[in-house]
């Protein structure tokens, strides 16, 4: 993404919800954000909210700057949004230890208090949804609509823990021995190294809340922080499974608790007996979500003979049809840009892989006028397993097609990836 910031804050084990959709939901810049052009930008485009913008990292209940500042890029223009604070090890370390500070009367608040407080931050997003949106998009450039969506989306999780949090019950469970009785009781586990939304205006207490925005070149340095401070008691990351494996690794050290989502590679199975109109209508809106840069989009679709080719031809006509590339903020625009030219460049090479093996592109298969980092909606047809695309995740609007006899056929191939997530 063009931001990246990991955040550090004391939870109870409430449970995990599946995270939200790999936007962030602020970018920062002294009193207001502005596009480079209202060209670039569309008629949407404009101030964003300075309510909602800071440029620099949130520690103990203050704001604050580091030595440096790395770039947060619109990628539709390529125009600088804004510059933020570029942490390090330093600043990670103090969130750790603001939050551990914290943690002492944070872990004694009541399940109301929580409840309240949580529900407090259901209510400023609900509140500020419009221009949060506005920020994704800036930030993102997917679809305004689908930053919309995307807000009301994560903060129906915040709902629903405002209300879970009033029920974290413990469990009485029988014992080999007539005198005794085992009682399960949930304690808050502790600093949690995880990524979230801002949160201060919800009247959460100073400390429990961090934030440590960095580069990809600090990334490493505040990850390690993270993974190997002994305050540190659990970590949440969503990201590459390269990724993954070392932080699994550096966390081991300390034996904290681990919750990752890694990397996808979702089948979309189609068989003989589907209706070819509603699993296009399904394809379509799988695969084509935020440009095909979501961790649950179809990478790999595989349809029956019988029903193949005439599945290709109406995948092909509904993204002709329907699917509009532009400017998220452009009204109509369905199609934004990828989120950066090397993301577009490995949609590039899987494609190139395919075709120099004989996959044939029925529609798309290349940048579009709009920008360089605006690619078409492609469509492969004639494609095998030994494929760079069937073979690792694309993380853009490329959808292949396989053709399979039966149903084991089918299951096996989807079942040869090493990654799951999702799975249609």
């Amino acid at each position: 993404m063009a931001t990246r910031w990991a955040s550090l804050g004391l939870r109870a084990p409430l449970g995990r919800p599946p995270p939200p959709r790999r936007s962030r939901f602020w970018l920062a810049a002294p009193g207001g954000v502005r596009f480079g052009s209202s060209s670039s930008a569309g008629p949407g485009a404009g101030a964003l909210a300075s309510s909602l913008v800071r440029t620099g990292g949130f520690v103990g209940g203050r704001w604050v700057q580091a030595a440096a500042a790395f770039p947060v890029r619109d990628p539709a223009s390529g125009a600088e949004l804004s510059r933020v604070a570029d942490c390090g090890a330093a600043e990670a370390q103090a969130a750790v230890r603001a939050a551990y500070e914290a943690g002492a009367a944070w872990s004694g608040a009541s399940a109301k208090e929580r409840a309240a407080l949580l529900r407090k931050w259901f209510d400023l997003m609900i509140e500020n949804k419009d221009d949060l949106a506005r920020i994704i998009t800036a930030e993102n450039g997917k679809p305004l609509k689908e930053a919309q969506g995307e807000i009301l989306y994560s903060a129906s999780f915040l709902e629903w823990f405002a209300e879970e949090a009033r029920r974290i019950y413990g469990d009485i469970i029988p014992s080999s021995a007539k005198d005794r009785r085992v009682l399960v009781l949930k304690q808050p586990v502790g600093v949690a190294a995880i990524i979230t939304p801002l949160a201060n205006r919800a009247g959460i207490p100073a400390g429990v809340y961090n934030v440590v925005p960095c580069s990809r070149q600090q990334a490493v340095a505040v990850g390690e922080v993270m993974c190997t401070d002994p305050l540190v008691a659990k970590i949440s990351f969503t990201g590459s499974t390269a990724t993954g494996k070392i932080l699994l690794r550096h966390a081991a050290g300390t034996v904290k608790r681990v919750s990752m989502e890694l990397g996808g590679h979702a089948p979309f199975i189609v068989f003989d007996s589907a209706d070819v109109d509603k699993a296009v209508a399904g394809a379509l809106a799988s695969k084509y979500r935020n440009s095909g840069q979501t961790c649950v989009c179809t990478n790999r679709f595989l349809v029956q003979k019988g029903i193949h080719d005439a599945f290709v031809e109406k995948f092909a006509r509904a993204i002709k049809s329907e699917l509009r590339i532009g400017n998220g903020f452009d009204e109509g625009t369905t199609q934004g840009p990828l989120i950066n030219e090397k993301a577009v460049e490995k949609v590039e090479k899987h494609i190139h892989d395919a075709v120099s093996q004989g996959a044939s592109i029925v529609t798309g298969g290349k940048r579009h006028s709009y920008g360089k980092n605006f690619f078409e909606p492609t469509l492969l047809s004639n494609v095998t397993t030994r494929m760079l695309c069937t073979q690792e995740e694309t993380f853009g609007p490329l959808a292949p097609v396989m053709k399979f006899d039966t149903e084991e056929e089918a299951l096996a191939i989807a079942n040869s990836a090493n990654v799951g997530l999702a799975g249609m």
